[in-house]
C-alpha cells in the first residue's frame, strides 16, 4: 500500500499522480504500485512540487510496518534505535544564528564577576 499527501502542488502534478493512484481526497493519493513504480512517481513528485510540501507513506519489511519520506516539511523522518519518528522542530526554540556571548553580561559589579568567574 502506497499513500501520497501533496498540499499546494501544481495541479498536473495531481492529474500525474492519478494515471498511477486513486485519489481519494484532495491531494491524498492511494494505490498498491510495484517498488519501482513507487519510486519513479516519488521522484517525479519532488520535482514538480514546486512550492508544495509531499509526504510518501508505504508498507515495508521493517518493526513498525510502514516507513515514509518529507518533501519540504518542517517534520522531519528520525531513526530512533530502528523506528522512525517524526521529528518537529520547537516553535519555542531561538532561531539558528551566532552562540551567544561566553563572557559575564555588563552591569554586573566586579565582585559579582570576581565570585563567579574567579580572577583574572
Amino acid at each position: 500500500m502506497t499513500v501520497i499527501v501533496l498540499t499546494n502542488c501544481p495541479a498536473g502534478l495531481r492529474g500525474f499522480l492519478t494515471r498511477w493512484l486513486l485519489e481519494i481526497s484532495a491531494g491524498v493519493f492511494v494505490g498498491n504500485p510495484s517498488a519501482r513504480i513507487r519510486d519513479v512517481l516519488w521522484e517525479e513528485v519532488r520535482q514538480y512540487a514546486g512550492q508544495g510540501r509531499a509526504l510518501l507513506a508505504h508498507t515495508t519489511n521493517n518493526e513498525q510496518g510502514f516507513t515514509f519520506r518529507t518533501h519540504d516539511h518542517t517534520w522531519h523522518p528520525t531513526d530512533y534505535e530502528g523506528i522512525t519518528l517524526i521529528h518537529r522542530p520547537d516553535p519555542n526554540a531561538p532561531p539558528p544564528g551566532p552562540a551567544p556571548q561566553s563572557g559575564p553580561p555588563s552591569g554586573w559589579s566586579r565582585a559579582a564577576k570576581r565570585r563567579r568567574f574567579g580572577r583574572g
